[in-house]
């Protein structure tokens, strides 16, 4: 296919999972702000804005300021509605390589914004969160059954693995140091979508270490981050149906990700939480590397593209003659 619809499948798949994960770990956020007094919002605040790469602003931050800036501030690359106008804007130019109840899906999402944002400042964030988890599931929904299963669905699919890596390492980074019976890892469960799956494996026992190897480890659980990088992998193998060397992998982004899954599989039971934050700041650097390596291999293949901070955190947004 058209590297052009590629690269927008990609980051259509990329963009639609970080407003969903983005609404889940602010949903959490804002919650606990809301309920817990002992609970610093400035601090809160400040914490969750280096988790998501948002530039620190200056001034004191609360409950609405943060949501503002992380939900509603069109000109904050990294917030909940600047990701789904840029999954809709790469959609509508890409109409030839989706579905039109992909497309009904993302237009409707994005023409509800203002609506869902004028409820949140009435009712509660909450209502907006829910609006934006809803729209991400329905988009799910709407890609799984009316995709071929094709380089395009692959590409769709390979952008919400490896930003839903992103996300979660990002999250368990933000919560590295806290005691094994901190309340902090339910606020982790809940963020990542996994609270009711991880009671229902372990029995309601709350511990960091199963905490931090359901997430991270978990093969059946499909937001973990095993399963992410396992189903990449598989994305990335059927991209490559080119016969190549019968040694190792001629796919950069496949090595990496093979690698990182090998890492992950592997690991003495136990040993986890012995040095987490290495192992999370590496996993980090592993989604750097494998979106680097797809971007040169199958959007960007001269050596004359140039590549910034964005699409807008690890990523990156070639700049093809001043355009991006």
């Amino acid at each position: 296919m058209l590297a052009r619809n590629a690269e927008s499948l990609f980051w259509i798949g990329r963009y639609v999972e970080r407003a969903d994960d983005t609404a889940r770990i602010l949903d959490v956020t804002v919650h606990q702000l809301l309920e817990d007094v002992t609970v610093d919002p400035d601090r809160a605040a400040r914490k969750l804005l280096r988790v998501l790469g948002i530039d620190l602003p200056d001034g004191q931050l609360d409950v609405w300021s943060l949501t503002e800036l992380v939900a509603f501030d069109h000109g904050q690359p990294a917030s909940i509605v600047a990701s789904i106008s840029a999954a809709r804007e790469n959609a509508r130019g890409a109409r030839e390589a989706t579905s039109a109840e992909l497309w009904e899906c993302l237009n409707t999402a994005y023409n509800g914004l203002g609506g869902a944002m004028r409820a949140a400042r009435d009712l509660g964030p909450y209502e907006f969160f829910r609006y934006v988890e809803d729209r991400a599931a329905m988009f799910a929904g709407q890609a799984d059954s009316t995709l071929s299963r094709d380089d395009g669905y692959r590409f769709l699919l390979l952008g919400r693995l490896l930003e839903r890596v992103d996300m979660t390492v990002r999250l368990l980074l933000s919560r590295g140091g806290e005691p094994a019976n901190s309340p902090a890892w339910v606020s982790v469960l809940r963020s990542a979508g996994a609270h009711d799956a991880y009671l229902r494996t372990h029995r309601g026992v709350l511990d960091a270490r199963l905490v931090a190897e359901f997430i991270l480890l978990d093969r059946l659980f499909p937001r973990s981050v095993f399963h992410s990088v396992q189903l990449a992998e598989t994305c990335l193998h059927e991209l490559d149906q080119v016969p190549g060397s019968r040694v190792g992998s001629r796919n950069e982004a496949q090595r990496l990700l093979g690698r990182a899954r090998s890492e992950l599989e592997f690991l003495a039971p136990g040993v986890l939480l012995e040095a987490l934050q290495t192992r999370l700041a590496d996993l980090q650097q592993t989604c750097r590397e494998v979106n680097e390596a797809i971007a040169l291999q199958y959007f960007h293949a001269a050596p004359w593209v140039a590549w910034t901070d964005a699409r807008h955190r690890f990523g990156a947004t070639a700049v093809v003659d001043g355009e991006l």
